[in-house]
């Protein structure tokens, strides 16, 4: 059977891992909603609270172990060193499960103190249920790395999916339990985390049954090679004897058949002194993997702490206006309804991301500067645009969306503000991928820890005066910014110089007409839906308003992207499946130039 290249399964493995982060990140991004509407604005609030500390805990843990064990074990792979490639993974868990002990029994210890720090003693319970995931994650992310090492992506996509599948199964089940017991807040956002635990477990047990798999099948192939070697020198000794007996083996130009140590090398390819000499000691080994993950986590921390930056900072803000624990959590809860909507956007752009940087490279290797400065700019212009649309019609339509998803319309106006984060957000994102296929992998890191630290100032500065809206305002000034600052370096290394027009008037009109076109279509919704006798305020309704209103606005995007010349036939033909019959679309309606 034909074996696939290397790039055919790079691009197998591309879309095994980009479908599976999909159905894992929807699933994600999905389950707080549920979360909000069993267990209420202070579950949610304490829950959000929590989990951005374990996430940043996670990152620590097992952010840049993971990628130095694909590395390497790649790299002997390749060198024909497979019990290299072992040795590696033996000693990459060790680290990875002490370092999840250690990480585990720090954070349960520490949670009075965290908690202190916070200004709310209700999420200690909810810390303390985190940590227990960190026995289990940083383990199995390292099993992930070895696999990906070896271009196997189903085991990471698969455990991936169950992680998440389990996480939230165990969560609702957890929550309905609690809630049936007339649980505490604090408690009931507890259970939710052991989703978290139960997700992680599950993921580990998915992984190491790969593990035993394929050490299966490595030990099927090695009895397999040893008797196909047994048979080649049984027959070779045979034609060594049939040799040997005939008229012909005593002629001067006859060869012997038996074989030589050369050739059994031949078989079984055996490394020789400089090669032995090349092999590292386990300690050699641990060194050289650490060497390469410090970094790589350092810049993984980045968007973990602009994520933080809220935890430490809003709650005590709030509480200092005059809110109790409870209440804080409550408001802090409601704070962060839009949180999953956002996500969505920029779960878009951190799928679709990876495809830059290959593409950057390659643009700069292979087309030259006006090659990278095309990728680039069509990158930008696309999801600056995504980012815009997103951002704008969850702002106009923020209320019924609320009342869709969470019953009511608290913090509708903190929805709209942090729906402007999906704008910075997404063109940062795309940005940092285009920089990082340029070379500059640490600038995205560092712009993201600037914002970091304008996010700070911003919410000390508008939080005691607009609540939780002024939260949100700093975090899409925040985004906005660390966008500006990949922008910026991004046109400054590739000599881009963007027409404003293009940047700025023609999306304007674009928002417009869409924005425009949703509300219109909500408005009218809610005329038709009143006339029934289906009042506004129920959630029936609001499901009416946002669908259709988010369906005028998409299909007014699009045409009038495509009418103004933001959207070309050739960008459009180029979108798998859908982009061809789009393009032929808009052209029988004439509005595709």
């Amino acid at each position: 059977m034909k074996q696939p290249s290397s790039g055919t399964r790079l691009l197998q493995g591309a879309f095994i891992l980009g479908l599976a982060a999909i159905i894992s990140k929807i699933i994600g991004a999905f389950q707080k909603i549920p979360l909000q509407n069993l267990g209420g604005d202070g579950v949610f609030g304490i829950y959000n609270t929590v989990y951005p500390l374990y996430m940043l805990i996670i990152t620590l843990a097992a952010a840049g172990l993971p990628l130095a064990v694909s590395k390497f074990v790649a790299e002997q792979n390749a060198l024909g060193r497979p019990d290299e490639s072992r040795r590696i993974i033996r000693l990459s868990s060790m680290l990875l499960g002490g370092l999840g002990m250690v990480t585990a029994i720090l954070m349960y210890v520490s949670a009075p103190w965290v908690a202190a720090l916070i200004g709310n003693q209700h999420v200690i319970p909810s810390i303390h249920a985190a940590s227990l995931a960190l026995l289990c994650v940083p383990l199995m992310t390292g099993l992930r790395g070895y696999f990906q090492g070896m271009q196997q992506m189903v085991p990471t996509a698969v455990s991936q999916v169950v992680e998440q599948t389990v996480r939230v199964t165990v969560m609702i089940v957890v929550l309905l339990w609690l809630i049936g017991q007339d649980a505490s807040l604090e408690m009931i956002a507890a259970g939710a985390m052991l989703g978290s635990v139960a997700g992680g477990c599950a993921g580990l047990v998915v992984m190491l049954g790969f593990v035993y798999r394929h050490r299966r099948q490595e030990r099927a192939d090695h009895w397999s090679e040893e008797g196909a070697l047994f048979r080649n020198l049984e027959h070779s000794q045979d034609m060594s004897q049939t040799t040997q007996t005939s008229d012909v083996s005593r002629d001067s130009g006859s060869r012997h058949m038996a074989i030589t140590g050369e050739d059994i090398n031949k078989v079984i390819p055996v490394e020789g002194v400089q090669a032995r000499k090349t092999k590292r000691t386990n300690a050699e080994w641990i060194r050289t993997l650490l060497i390469y993950a410090v970094p790589v986590c350092l810049g993984s921390l980045a968007v973990p702490l602009m994520n933080l930056v809220d935890t430490f900072t809003v709650p005590r803000l709030l509480s200092g206006e005059g809110l109790d624990e409870v209440q804080t959590m409550v408001s802090f809860g409601i704070y962060n309804r839009g949180l999953p909507l956002v996500q969505l956007v920029t779960m878009l752009a951190t799928s679709l991301s990876v495809l830059f940087i290959p593409a950057m490279a390659e643009a700069r290797l292979k087309g030259g500067p006006e090659a990278v400065r095309q990728q680039a700019g069509m990158a930008l212009r696309w999801f600056w645009l995504i980012g815009l649309a997103a951002s704008a019609g969850l702002a106009v339509l923020a209320d019924p969306i609320n009342r869709m998803l969470y019953g009511d319309a608290a913090g509708t106006e903190a929805l709209r503000y942090m729906a402007l984060t999906a704008a910075g957000s997404t063109v940062s994102i795309i940005a940092a991928a285009l920089l990082q296929g340029l070379g500059a992998v640490r600038a995205p890191a560092f712009s993201m820890l600037a914002a970091a630290g304008v996010k700070v100032l911003l919410n000390v500065m508008l939080v005691p005066a607009l609540g939780i809206s002024g939260a949100a305002i700093a975090g899409a000034a925040a985004y906005m910014l660390a966008a500006g600052l990949n922008v910026a370096l991004l046109a400054r290394l590739t000599a881009m110089r963007p027409a404003p027009g293009a940047v700025l008037a023609k999306p304007a009109l674009v928002i417009a007409a869409m924005s425009l076109a949703a509300l219109g279509m909500a408005w009218a919704a809610e005329v038709i839906l009143g006339g029934l006798g289906i009042a506004a305020t129920q959630r029936l309704a609001a499901m009416g308003m946002s669908l259709l209103g988010m369906a005028a606005g998409g299909a007014v995007f699009v045409l009038t992207a495509a009418r103004i010349g933001l959207l070309t036939a050739t960008e459009l033909a180029a979108l798998p499946k859908l982009g061809p019959r789009l393009a032929k679309l808009l052209r029988r309606l004439r509005v595709l130039r």
